[in-house]
């Protein structure tokens, strides 16, 4: 009996460490995000151009996801169970804001492919008119993995699951095993477009810099030349 109430001290203060650790770095995370959101509403070149509109898209998206993330995780280091579809709505904004993210880094991407390699079009396709119509897109894409989870477990699950009360996990939407293979075979993907963007884009840019370093040195070589040229015409100058 001794044993077991040593066992349990010590997985209760495992887990009141755990809980403490993950407080102290949301609190930090969160208020380094709100301190970039305060400084990127109080410049207007901030607020003025898109590729910050998109960074400030991903700090308001990850601030989402730490207060969501944490409300849960708090839920679940207490016991305190929720009802199914009240965990569905939480687990879609987490799921949502979870694949804001990476989406919006590879828009942002996109727009220095098109500012470095397009740069006569880049005002009239990245402006900041077209900013929300980005953003609506960027959010609209990011819920597509898990809108077909959810769906596929609405036309799986009975109306009776919905009212009960469950630790919320992602996992309690996965009824059946080829649920859990859509998933993952959505979220790789989505992974294998968006690292084939990131690297096409990388290597265009990288192609053009390469062209534009060496359009610089031929022309730094016949700048270097010219005064030659000029005193082999005119000697006596």
């Amino acid at each position: 009996m001794n044993s077991n109430n040593s066992v349990f001290g010590q997985t209760l203060a495992q887990v009141h460490s755990k809980f403490i650790i993950v407080q102290v770095l949301v609190v930090i995370f969160l208020c380094v995000n709100l301190l970039l959101i305060v400084t990127f509403f109080k410049n207007e070149c901030f607020y003025t151009t898109i590729r910050y509109i998109l960074f400030a898209v991903t700090l308001l998206s990850d601030s989402f996801l730490f207060l969501a993330s944490d409300f849960i995780f708090i839920f679940n280091i207490f016991r305190v169970t929720m009802q199914v579809s009240l965990c569905s709505v939480s687990c879609i904004i987490m799921g949502l804001y979870l694949i804001v993210t990476p989406v919006t880094l590879t828009v942002m991407t996109l727009e220095r492919y098109v500012a470095i390699c397009m740069p006569l079009r880049h005002a009239e396709l990245c402006s900041t008119h077209s900013s929300v119509h980005v953003i609506l897109v960027i959010h609209g894409l990011s819920s597509v993995p898990y809108a077909v989870i959810f769906i596929t477990f609405f036309a799986s699950a009975s109306v009776d699951f919905f009212y009960q009360y469950r630790t919320c996990i992602v996992e309690i939407f996965i009824l059946y095993k080829w649920q859990d293979h859509i998933r993952s075979a959505v979220f790789q993907f989505y992974f294998l477009i968006m690292c084939l963007i990131i690297m096409l884009c990388y290597i265009k840019i990288m192609n053009v810099a390469r062209t534009a370093s060496g359009d610089d040195k031929i022309s730094s070589r016949k700048g270097l030349r010219t005064p030659t040229r000029i005193e082999a015409v005119n000697p006596g100058d």
